[in-house]
């Protein structure tokens, strides 16, 4: 990646001038099947660029509670768009019901939002949501004149983990963000798809936020690497994950919850992780504390079997010393 950012032919990309981005986003909408795609610099910037494109100020969207974009992403549909969010419980498997969504939709009446987007992401908290679940919530927005973004912050993910091509999975999609810099393991960068109109509003929307770049071919020349050479080896991070998960169920101490792709859920079965976290950090092995009862571990290019096999050891190590503490 380093060697092809050096290389990289580039240009004026604000006015669409710079080659390598232009062949990133070129090669992305064929890969998603899509008219056109747009590079931004990272996967919330990437959602709130879509939500503006697609949505009014006034607009509602439907979305889970657990979704990214609900979450962690400060409100900025909210603060930065005008844009007005109804949330509802994602079930235990990431999906958000149908007759959920269904229910949501607002009815035409002066009092109430317009209800114009259902937002799903793939993979969620790591869980896989199917090509039949992605095709049905697609069918009941267009039956109900809505349209379908797709957070596919990690969507290799979940197309690796079902073993089916990526772009039967967003078939159903409007739009799309995907993350070169999660599992495909570039430093920088997203990319948004949909239609050449949508796209069109996109990037008037991605220079409104601060997202233009001048010769950002030096980002997306390791974003093609990372396309060219990471999607493959995608299914060693899974095995991974689940080699990490079947060594944490044998600590008794333990939860943990099932792994559909590359990431491992746990809490402790008493207590909270918060005193955890901190002996993992000591002993060199960092990991997400969800909230005050759940932690997340990823695994990812560059951890390999040893290296899971540590961090079970250092955990099961950490426990016990929390305990005499």
């Amino acid at each position: 990646m380093l060697e092809a950012m050096a290389k990289a032919d580039v240009g004026d990309d604000v006015y669409g001038e710079d080659p390598t981005v232009n062949r990133l986003q070129e090669k992305c909408a064929a890969l998603f099947g899509k008219e056109a795609a747009l590079f931004v610099v990272s996967g919330s910037m990437g959602n709130l660029v879509s939500l503006l494109s697609h949505c009014q100020r006034g607009d509602e969207i439907i979305v889970g509670k657990c979704n990214h974009i609900f979450q962690w992403e400060q409100g900025g549909a909210a603060s930065l768009g005008g844009i007005h969010t109804q949330t509802i419980d994602n079930a235990k498997d990431g999906m958000l019901p149908l007759d959920q969504i269904e229910a949501a939709i607002r009815f035409d009446d002066q009092h109430c939002p317009v209800s114009r987007l259902v937002c799903l992401e793939n993979t969620q908290d790591g869980r896989v949501l199917s090509v039949e679940y992605m095709n049905s919530v697609g069918a009941l927005c267009r039956k109900n004149n809505l349209l379908m973004h797709v957070d596919g912050a990690r969507i290799f993910n979940a197309a690796t983990a079902l073993n089916i091509d990526v772009k039967i999975l967003v078939d159903a999609a409007d739009s799309l963000q995907m993350c070169f810099s999660k599992g495909l393991s570039a430093p920088v960068g997203s990319i948004v798809t949909g239609s050449k109109d949508f796209i069109k509003k996109a990037h008037r929307a991605r220079k409104l936020v601060g997202g233009g770049m001048r010769q950002a071919g030096v980002l997306a020349a390791a974003c093609i690497v990372a396309l060219d050479t990471m999607v493959e080896r995608l299914h060693e991070d899974h095995e991974n994950a689940r080699l990490l998960a079947d060594g944490l169920k044998n600590i008794c101490e333990i939860d943990v919850e099932p792994v559909h792709s590359n990431m491992v859920f746990f809490k402790l079965k008493t207590g909270d992780v918060s005193a955890l976290s901190k002996t993992l950090k000591e002993n060199g092995l960092l990991a997400n504390t969800i909230d005050r009862y759940r932690m997340r571990m990823v695994t990812h290019y560059g951890i390999e079997k040893k290296d899971v096999e540590r961090a079970i050891d250092i955990i099961n190590k950490a426990l016990r010393h929390t305990a005499k503490v």
